[in-house]
């Protein structure tokens, strides 16, 4: 079976660099010009995949002209199995220099990837928004430079309140208590939750989990089954048994086009766009607002990173790209395509001329950026069909907790 997974694996890293038209980095560090040459692997942050590639051709024109010695090759892959070809390249030693990774990545490789505070140096380490630092940093050390920063606010259906007859949007738990039999009177819900096991728990559980004041670990063993998970799940089991939740998206995975809230049947979630959500329910039904509140207002946000693998054959000037590429001065473009923040607090790109994410933007520091743990992503899939169980009511809160924990714990060793 490993053998297996390992040659299902490569053939997935093989046709991706077919479809991209790369080849696996080579062992030497410069060209015949005696230049060095810096490989990076990149994917589609900008769903565009033309425009993905003219911007970071942009990014690589620019870098050149300031470091004339320096060549640099991106390799484009997709999101699918990113892992997998990860890891078979690590096995093969055919690796590039530098590579995109998001910070539970940043953990599940860390015997792999080096520091990078030195290659940023003490000004830009400085000036990150201190979750974003916190969300990459490792045992003291910064293990990606951060290129882009996201956030998963609350999001309110205009339209849908003023049907229920209300002006006022919800800020804390008990909010969405109090408002919810408004929205049962009218056929309705006021908030829409997917218990469903194939969504990550980051848009879902996990941000509950932390306005609960909890965490999902604590000194490298699962802590989410403590009083504040138990609090922060029966929290969701009650909102279902009042009916505040819409019931679809708790066992069946949909489309947004499928969903109550595009349809104008549920008033808020958190886990859409709002570019996204307003596609369809108009963008000026769309009603951004800071993360809901049980003891602390904390939502869910990404930070994308550029790491350097240890195999780096030009670190210095790995580092020089890395450095270079997760500016804001140079990034902006990037960012503005993709509708992304800087993590360098104050910069990046001017959204005042966009009432969504200049709104969006104002609760980057309610974020957190994930928790990082080599075995983040096995976990989740051991407690995210506990937590589908508890919500629909099949097991207690404390019952699933436990036994995901069990599960967790394993897995953990």
């Amino acid at each position: 079976m490993r053998k297996l997974a390992r040659t299902l694996a490569a053939l997935a890293l093989s046709a991706a660099l077919a479809a991209t038209g790369c080849s696996p980095s080579s062992e030497g560090g410069g060209d015949a010009s005696g230049n060095q040459t810096v490989t990076m692997w990149m994917y589609p942050v900008v769903p565009d995949e033309a425009r993905n590639k003219e911007l970071w051709s942009a990014m690589v024109s620019k870098f050149k002209e300031a470091n004339p010695g320096i060549d640099v090759k991106i390799e484009f892959f997709p999101w699918k199995q990113r892992d997998e070809a990860i890891q078979t390249a690590l096995t093969a030693k055919t690796a590039p220099d530098l590579i995109y990774l998001i910070p539970d990545q940043l953990s599940a490789y860390k015997e792999a990837i080096e520091p990078m505070d030195s290659h940023l140096g003490e000004g830009r380490v400085a000036e990150l928004l201190p979750n974003a630092k916190e969300a990459v940093t490792l045992d003291g050390a910064m293990m990606g430079a951060p290129m882009l920063a996201s956030a998963n606010p609350l999001l309110c259906n205009k339209a849908a309140f003023e049907k229920v007859g209300l002006t006022e949007y919800p800020s804390t738990w008990q909010d969405v208590v109090d408002m919810a039999p408004k929205f049962s009177d009218n056929g309705m819900h006021i908030l829409a939750y997917s218990a469903v096991p194939t969504q990550t728990l980051n848009l879902t559980f996990y941000p509950v989990l932390w306005q609960a004041g909890g965490t999902v670990f604590k000194d490298g063993k699962v802590n989410f089954n403590a009083a504040e998970g138990k609090e922060a799940l029966e929290y969701l089991r009650k909102l279902a048994d009042l009916g505040a939740l819409d019931p679809d998206p708790l066992s069946t995975a949909l489309e947004l086009e499928q969903t109550g809230i595009a349809g104008g049947k549920v008033g808020c979630a958190w886990d859409y766009t709002a570019k996204d959500l307003g596609s369809q329910v108009g963008p000026e039904n769309v009603v951004v607002l800071p993360p809901l509140k049980g003891k602390e207002s904390v939502g869910y946000g990404t930070v994308g990173t550029i790491a350097m693998f240890k195999d780096a054959k030009n670190k210095e000037a790995a580092g020089k790209f890395a450095a270079f590429a997760t500016d804001p001065a140079n990034s902006v473009d990037y960012l503005t395509t993709a509708g992304y923040f800087s993590p360098v607090e104050g910069k990046g790109p001017d959204y005042s001329q966009d009432p969504a994410l200049s709104e969006i933007q104002k609760t980057l520091p309610q974020m957190k950026f994930g928790e990082l743990h080599p075995q983040a992503r096995a976990v989740m899939g051991a407690l995210a069909p506990e937590i589908q169980a508890a919500v629909l009511g099949q097991k207690s809160p404390e019952q699933a907790l436990n036994d995901a924990a069990a599960a967790a714990e394993s897995i953990i060793g």
